[in-house]
């Protein structure tokens, strides 16, 4: 170990103590103790080229322990990312590029955001699955033109949390060799010490899962470091677990004390740890010393010679598969929208009733043959989620160019796994379940929404047509909470053109998830349904002549409401049908389209759906109404449930009417 490199280190602890004490905020203990596992990787294991953070071959980095920010927003500075010593100074504040917990899309480098502990130990599983399959789609014999590595670093706190453990049992089965995890071991947590809460052998669960476990013994010694992770990369059939001891707060007077996590150690206590780690001018707050920016360009050299031959490679491997290139082309390009929306084939249907589950089915195959890249899988539900795509073979520790994934009953990692698929690059995924496990979903769908990654999630057996599996399986509340969520989708179709509208809109997405939910009962075919379900909400069905109130559904309620209108008719009231199967989306139209759907002056509004009626007062006003759910379901047959329940075409007539007379 040379003194430079110690020196390296210990700017790290500098600078990522001072961003914390500057902004007297964040969370010091993470980056003094894991600054020299972090360090050796980024240094000398890791290939990266910050002039080229986004070169598709690197390797991928995720920080899981987000708290510890300041430590790589430390790392991205030294490297060369971009961020400057102001950055660094502005930690934590309005408008930085270094907010409290990483932010992708935000920070150059930062590869996925985590603040939720353990998401990024799933998300880095994800990308890893990512990389294994792009490896089997495009490598050839002397072509390896996928072939990286996942480095996921993390701490008790992200072994603590379930979602890791989903996730790294799925990492074993499936070999992810690629994968390696650095677990910072320092037995502290925020209320002391991790014996209270957390005494097992964690390398004895992960060799369970089937992990290579290594152990380095002293977290500040980079020769150490350096041999586990040669000995993880050296494993080709496993994933690699290193845990790696430290000391939370090292060199600080705060040193293996809970109080060092998460609060500024103090403006002394600073200046005691850079005078007990030797560093210069312990002071002088964000100094670095020269010889450390140069050395550490002098090892990122390597990085752009390695870049340089791979751009070298690829390009002999495009000359000698030009067909191959031409695939990696489709798999990096986002999907031909206009052809899309003019596919004939792609829109079609049978005039027949059909659960809009079963047409997602059809959707998925035909977008399988159009888009080479579209993977995705069930939580062990693709028989009813209608997930699976025909012929396209199933991913497996044997077979990586498998299309189809099987997470297992594994929501929560699922759902992160999804979003780093998505973060890797290259591909399109799809997840599914029943919607009332959407519950288990929710963190890594919000983490997806906040990072802009167009994951689509199929959610199926949408109401209480579950019928007898009963309320734990009747999802009420979940569209409510779906859409209350900023930048999702939130799509319910009614048919077949509705649930072609839902996937167009899903797969064409840049920076929107997609949550379809979709019913486990048939429907029928609907004559007025059309692409203007892409615009949100629609007129499915018109009042025949002066417009005496508005009728408003999604999916399954929608053909109730045509049935309602029919009725109504009979006694001479005209009501209009809008089917609204996304929300999110009809919030995107102008006011002059919503005002033509929706006329303010019609006050007489019913909504109908067989969920919470929250979310539907801003469309039926203080003068409408709702058939909806008021409480949960129950046990029994679909059809009785629907007429216990009140969706039935007498209770919207008279519910309209009781309107339509105040």
């Amino acid at each position: 170990m040379q003194q430079i490199d110690t020196t390296c280190v210990n700017a790290i602890r500098a600078l990522s103590a001072d961003a914390v004490q500057k902004a007297n905020s964040g969370h010091p203990g993470l980056p003094l103790g894991s600054a020299a596992m972090a360090y050796e990787l980024w240094a000398h294991y890791m290939t990266h080229n910050p002039k080229n953070s986004k070169w598709a071959n690197r390797d991928r980095f995720v920080l899981s322990g987000g708290h510890g920010s300041a430590m790589l927003y430390s790392l991205l500075h030294l490297f060369g990312y971009g961020l400057t010593i102001d950055d660094l100074k502005n930690f934590r504040q309005d408008g930085s590029k270094t907010p409290g917990h990483p932010e992708y899309g935000w920070t150059n480098g930062v590869e996925a955001t985590t603040g939720p502990l353990g998401a990024g130990m799933a998300m880095a599983t994800g990308m890893a699955l990512a990389e294994a399959h792009l490896a089997a789609i495009f490598n050839k014999p002397n072509f390896p033109v996928v072939d990286h590595y996942t480095f996921v670093l993390g701490g008790d706190g992200c072994m603590m949390e379930g979602i890791s453990s989903e996730a790294f049992s799925l990492a074993g089965t499936l070999g992810l060799s690629k994968l390696i995890v650095l677990y910072d071991s320092n037995k502290i947590s925020i209320e002391g010490s991790t014996d209270i809460a957390f005494t097992e052998n964690v390398q004895a669960r992960m060799a369970a899962f089937g992990f290579q476990t290594l152990t380095v013994e002293d977290g500040n010694n980079l020769e150490e470091i350096g041999k586990a992770i040669e000995e993880a990369k050296a494993d080709k059939t496993r994933p690699s677990f290193i845990t790696v001891k430290t000391h939370i707060g090292f060199g600080s007077p705060k040193q293996d004390s809970a109080s060092a996590h998460g609060e500024p150690l103090g403006v002394d206590n600073v200046v005691k740890m850079k005078q007990n780690l030797n560093y210069p001018k312990p002071e002088e707050t964000f100094f670095v010393p020269d010889e450390v920016y140069s050395h550490i360009q002098e090892d990122m050299a390597k990085n752009q010679t390695a870049e340089d031959n791979w751009n070298k490679l690829f390009a002999d491997y495009a000359a000698q598969y030009p067909d191959m290139k031409k695939l990696w082309d489709e798999y990096n390009a986002p999907v031909d929208a206009d052809a899309l929306l003019n596919n004939a084939d792609f829109w079609a249907y049978e005039d027949k009733p059909q659960a809009t589950r079963a047409l997602s089915g059809t959707m998925i195959n035909r977008l399988a043959k159009i888009m080479p890249n579209l993977i995705g899988g069930s939580a062990d539900l693709a028989p009813s989620n209608k997930t699976y795509m025909k012929d396209m073979g199933d991913f497996s520790k044997t077979n990586y160019a498998g299309r189809n994934l099987h997470f297992g009953v594994r929501e929560l990692a699922m759902s992160a796994i999804a979003n780093g698929i998505t973060l890797h690059g290259g591909l399109k995924t799809f997840v599914g379940t029943f919607f009332v496990f959407s519950d288990y979903m929710k963190p890594m769908m919000r983490l997806a929404a906040i990072m802009g990654l167009p994951v689509t999630y199929v959610l199926t057996h949408d109401s209480i047509g579950v019928g007898e599996d009963g309320p734990t399986h009747e999802p009420i509340e979940q569209l409510a909470m779906l859409r209350a969520m900023p930048n999702i989708n939130v799509f319910r179709p009614a048919d077949a053109t509705e649930t072609a509208a839902a996937w167009y809109c899903a797969v064409t997405s840049k920076n929107t998830p997609t949550a379809l939910a979709l019913t486990r009962q048939n429907l029928p075919q609907l004559a007025g349904s059309s692409k203007d379900a892409l615009k949100g909400g629609y007129v499915i069905s018109d009042a025949k002549g002066n417009i005496d109130g508005i009728l408003m559904a999604s999916g399954s309620e929608v053909s109730l409401a045509i049935e309602a209108q029919e009725e109504l008719a009979k006694e001479n009231i005209n009501v209009r049908v809008v089917s609204m199967p996304c929300m999110d989306l009809f919030e995107q139209q102008s006011d002059e389209y919503k005002e033509s759907v929706l006329p303010k002056n019609i006050r007489a509004r019913v909504a109908i759906e067989a969920a919470k009626n929250f979310g539907w007062g801003s469309y039926v006003g203080l003068d409408g109404a709702t058939v909806t759910m008021k409480g949960f379901g129950e046990s029994a047959p679909a059809g009785l449930l629907f007429k216990k329940f009140g969706f039935t075409k007498e209770n919207v007539v008279q519910t309209f009417k009781s309107v339509a007379n105040k």
